[in-house]
């Protein structure tokens, strides 16, 4: 279940003996984790490397900024899911993207270590996308001061784009510009347009399992209620056909990226399963009325990333408000070789178009 909702989402041991023996898996899995360390490890004099929580909307909520010249402009990245971190694969795309900007990831309330650290009973009622939104602005505000910077550059990704849409919405004034990757535009369409891709290909590749689940939950959304369980099914199959990673498989490199990840341990990696589940059916009742085709204006530059294969959120609704709104600056940019995962699937091509499109905006001022 947690693969298909995701995006609703490592010191030598002394030798001991003179014959060599082959280390313990265990072993294996720090010696690993070590190399990844050491080569994430920030070692220019002008650059930031922290891991820290701070009290963001009466909560301990965890943040790790990441750059090689303080100079650089800020960005923050909100992750998606809901509840499904990027921190834990940040070693598998962000490095190139540090050279050029200070980049922060945020484990948002009910996400990864700050799930862990904060009591579920005394977070559940918080769990609303209007306290996402204020929870971003908090930790704009926190990191402008924090870094001394006026502005930041915003991107969300999937369930982030919600956040991300809002915080630049309501504060323009925090934001150079805003990125989109995978942008959830109107939650229903975008389940109906998924749904389509799933049925077409479980026919086009005679797949009678595919079209017996599908077929059990049409028409969908329809008027019947997306619950978890229709969603499941619905999100199962497109993703199958590389509507979540076009071209490779996401279970082993996506959710697997913990194990080598500096930044978390098991009992972190556990609570992002725990968050997932904590958060999606308190979430879900405003998720499905997501719709931001009414936005005919923005107040900031905005900038979108759009994957060809893209049907977990799928990229044509986005393509078609990008071509109707009214902004200081516009663009958006098709990855050709990518479906959802687009810092994963094509990270030079996410640099460049950063370098191009966004990090001259976050210069001008």
């Amino acid at each position: 279940m947690r693969r298909v909702l995701a995006c609703l989402c490592l010191l030598l041991a002394p030798a001991l003996s003179v014959q060599a023996q082959a280390p313990a898996p265990a072993d294996d899995c720090l010696r690993a984790r070590a190399v990844v360390a050491d080569l994430m490890r920030i070692t220019s004099p002008d650059g930031v490397q922290e891991s820290y929580k701070v009290r963001i909307g009466g909560i301990e909520q965890w943040l790790y900024v990441r750059g090689q010249d303080r100079a650089n402009p800020l960005l923050l990245f909100v992750h998606g899911g809901p509840a499904s971190p990027a921190a834990p694969s940040l070693w598998q795309f962000q490095r190139p993207l540090e050279e050029y900007f200070t980049v922060v990831q945020w484990d948002q309330r009910g996400a990864g270590r700050t799930f862990l650290d904060n009591d579920p009973d005394a977070v559940a009622d918080s769990i609303r996308i209007q306290r996402y939104v204020d929870d971003a602005i908090e930790v704009a505000e926190h990191l402008r001061q924090r870094y001394g910077k006026r502005k930041l550059v915003l991107v969300g990704h999937s369930w982030g784009t919600v956040v991300g849409m809002h915080a630049a919405l309501r504060r323009p004034d925090l934001f150079h510009a805003y990125v989109g990757i995978g942008q959830v535009i109107n939650t229903r369409e975008n389940e109906r347009l998924s749904f389509e891709y799933g049925l077409r290909q479980a026919r086009l590749h005679g797949n009678t399992e595919a079209l017996a689940e599908l077929e059990s939950i049409a028409p969908y959304p329809g008027d019947a209620p997306i619950t978890r369980e229709r969603i499941v099914v619905a999100r199962k199959w497109p993703q199958f056909y590389g509507g979540l990673s076009a071209f490779r498989e996401s279970s082993l490199y996506y959710f697997g990226a913990w194990r080598l990840s500096p930044e978390y341990d098991a009992a972190a990696a556990r609570a992002i399963d725990a968050g997932s589940l904590f958060t999606l059916d308190r979430l879900l009742p405003e998720f499905l009325q997501v719709d931001f085709t009414g936005v005919q204006e923005f107040p900031v530059p905005v900038v979108m990333f759009m994957g060809r294969h893209d049907y977990t959120t799928p990229s044509g609704p986005t393509a078609r408000w990008l071509e109707q709104v009214r902004a200081p600056y516009k663009r958006g940019v098709w990855f050709e070789h990518s479906a959802h995962m687009i810092p994963w699937e094509e990270p030079g091509k996410t640099l460049v178009s950063l370098l191009e499109h966004v990090r001259p905006l976050a210069l001008e001022d």
